[in-house]
């Protein structure tokens, strides 16, 4: 899934989209893909100017995204309304390693429960396979509103 097909599914638009690419999809269980994090990001002006780290809630943010596309991509009847997935809460949030421009942010969730249209997910992020990020996630796909 490239780009054009994520910004169909994801209403977030630019500088807040945090998947470049899917690249791996089992529908109801896991979902892979990664963020090519750039220098020239608008947060890397004041985060920081001299040491520029990506900030931890934009780690999340792409973790929580590349899990809402696996419980869009999960949803068994779509409907004929268009629908949004909605970030309902976050657990056990870990950080472990910065992430800095020229990294490519791996990014990985997996199905923990699932409750009607409510998701549990536990993400991963990682650089060159080193966990920088864990967390679990709660995640809610619904009928977007006009």
């Amino acid at each position: 899934m490239e780009v054009r097909e994520i910004l169909t599914i994801l209403p977030h638009r630019y500088p807040m989209v945090m998947v470049d690419r899917v690249t791996e999809l089992v529908p109801g269980e896991r979902i892979a893909g990664h963020k090519c994090v750039a220098y020239n990001e608008p947060w890397f002006q004041g985060h920081f100017p001299a040491h520029p780290i990506m900030p931890g809630v934009l780690i999340v943010e792409a973790m929580v995204q590349i899990g809402g596309l696996l419980a869009h991509a999960s949803d068994p009847a779509p409907g004929p309304k268009p629908k949004v997935v909605l970030f309902l809460g976050i657990d056990k949030a870990r950080f472990r390693r910065p992430v800095v421009p020229g990294d490519r942010l791996d990014l990985s969730a997996t199905a923990l429960q699932r409750r009607g249209p409510v998701w549990k997910l536990r993400g991963e992020a990682r650089v060159d396979g080193n966990l920088c990020a864990e967390a679990e996630m709660l995640a809610q796909v619904a009928d977007a509103s006009a």
